[in-house]
């Protein structure tokens, strides 16, 4: 049982919905049930102006801010993946080599979170209660489910396509539970397929949304239009990853998520305990069709069924008001560049690639040396420091070259020396966001702004994320449970107050690389 003599939840939820843009609350408000995001507005605290504040805005970066209260800068996760700068190397988010997969036999539990360089709110919670918390991570994502988990979580899980199993690392055990065990058994992929992919509703009803079958929404594998129904059963056959592009990932997820409460007694333990869910499949579905399809809508509402189910399932579990849930995304999405340019609104696809290969051959006929630069990966310009220092080169005069070719480049706003940025005409929010998400020897040394509706993109379809305008980096917020009163507030909050907000909840110190504090109006309305 609880300590009697401090106040805390029995558990804390923290979801984080993949790609999901904060007008989504409102977009679908009307065909939303009673139990799922319109319980959370109407019981919880909403914050409705909650904004990312670096660069770039990806799947990674977002999860860590998320439960660190950090920036790039701080805690080393600069993307999904990076170049090491100063070796070259690619490295990806969560890889290491050092530990084995548990559950499958492939490489896809080569993972853990030595790469995040600070702690997690979750491992604060862990530290603070001497470790009788529990902390479980759950995604289809590993990086989804360890690093909001953080160092010291008691498991991590995610799914490994090729088998249709969660799995986790030896980092955290040896062998799965045997719930999960059992749970693996029971193929619920193939059962939640079975039928294909039809609309929850019929789909004239679908008003919020293109009508179906357009250019620039994608295609499953074997498909040769994109509409409903979807036989993503027989496209499953040809690619297990598909599964990941359908509702049924978050269904799966947040089943499994349930299933870890059982199985690890969530809630019910001499402290609180901490389980982090994101449902993954609203970013792979987004990616493919874009925030304007019908598979969007209808993604959103069976995702809101499938919320409504956890919540009543807690409500039964532990008891209303026992436990604190708080939503977020770790990031929005632009509209399709198709979509866009149909209603004759600025938007275009960028390359990186073609820019990079001219950079170089300019700078290898001033100075003799090829590939000086190695990428734009991240919206940025990676240069070959190793190169450059070796043959004497003025790194200075290099990035001075290059940033006065990309400036009258189409598409680019801004490319700046991140170590002269205070020397850049680049307004606020940009000039924080761009210092915010620059780590020296993970980040490219030019980052680049490009002008909106612009993405970077190698195909005519769907959609991406990671740049700074508002649709990439307005997000939800809302908080509900123990300690929560309904309300709601319009003022500027941040993703890095997440995780102090969190904390004073809990009455514990924030993760040590967070630069955000406490959301004044959540702590108002808890009475704190």
């Amino acid at each position: 049982m609880q300590n009697p003599g401090l106040a805390r939840p029995k558990l804390v939820v923290g979801i984080v919905v993949d790609q999901m843009r904060w007008d989504y609350l409102y977009r679908y408000y009307n065909r939303y049930g009673k139990d799922g995001f319109r319980r959370l507005m109407g019981e919880g605290f909403s914050c409705d102006n909650t904004l990312i504040n670096y660069l770039p805005s990806f799947t990674a970066v977002g999860h860590t801010c998320v439960f660190t209260g950090s920036v790039p800068a701080l805690s080393g996760i600069s993307g999904n993946e990076w170049i090491e700068q100063l070796s070259g190397k690619m490295v990806y988010c969560t890889d290491d080599s050092t530990v084995s997969t548990v559950g499958a036999d492939n490489a896809s539990g080569k993972m853990s979170p030595r790469n995040l360089l600070v702690s997690t709110v979750t491992d604060e919670l862990r530290m603070a209660t001497n470790f009788q918390s529990k902390v479980v991570g759950v995604s289809l994502k590993d990086r989804a489910s360890i690093l909001p988990a953080g160092h010291a979580a008691n498991a991590a899980f995610w799914l490994d396509d090729a088998t249709g199993n969660f799995v986790t690392s030896t980092y955290y055990m040896q062998q799965l539970p045997a719930w999960v065990d059992a749970y693996n058994k029971t193929r619920p992929i193939e059962q939640l397929i079975k039928n294909g992919w039809t609309t929850l509703y019929p789909i004239d009803t679908y008003k919020n949304s293109d009508e179906d079958d357009q250019s620039y929404e994608g295609k499953y594998s074997g498909e040769t239009r994109s509409v409903f129904p979807h036989a993503v059963g027989e496209s499953y056959k040809k690619s297990k990853g598909v599964f990941r592009s359908t509702p049924f990932g978050n269904t799966l997820t947040l089943d499994f998520a349930r299933q870890a409460v059982e199985g690890y007694r969530l809630g019910s333990g001499p402290a609180t305990d901490f389980l982090t869910i994101n449902c993954a499949s609203t970013d792979y579905v987004g990616h493919m069709f874009g925030p304007n399809s019908i598979e969007v809508e209808d993604t959103y509402l069976r995702l809101d069924q499938d919320l409504g189910k956890l919540f009543i399932y807690l409500d039964s579990k532990l008891g209303k008001g026992q436990y604190t849930v708080f939503l977020t995304a770790d990031h929005g999405a632009a509209h399709a560049i198709g979509y866009m340019q149909k209603h004759e609104i600025p938007a275009d696809f960028w390359d990186s690639r073609p820019l990079v290969d001219s950079l170089n051959r300019i700078l290898a006929a001033k100075y003799g040396a090829e590939k000086l630069i190695r990428s734009g990966l991240n919206y940025q310009l990676n240069f070959d420091l190793g190169k450059i220092d070796a043959l004497k080169l003025d790194l200075g005069e290099i990035k001075k070259i290059s940033i006065a070719w990309l400036e009258r480049q189409p598409g680019i706003n801004y490319a700046v020396d991140v170590a002269k940025i205070g020397e850049a005409p680049v307004p606020e929010p940009l000039k924080s966001m761009i210092i915010n998400g620059y780590n020296y020897k993970r980040s490219g040394a030019v980052q680049i702004v490009l002008a909106a509706g612009w993405f970077e993109g190698y195909g005519k379809t769907g959609t991406t994320h990671g740049t700074w305008n508002p649709y990439d980096t307005h997000i939800p917020l809302l908080f509900m449970g123990w300690g929560i009163k309904a309300g709601h507030t319009n003022a500027d909050v941040h993703m890095t107050d997440i995780a102090p907000t969190v904390a004073a909840l809990l009455h514990i110190q924030m993760p040590n690389g967070a630069v955000g504090k406490p959301i004044r109006e959540v702590m108002e309305a808890a009475g704190r």
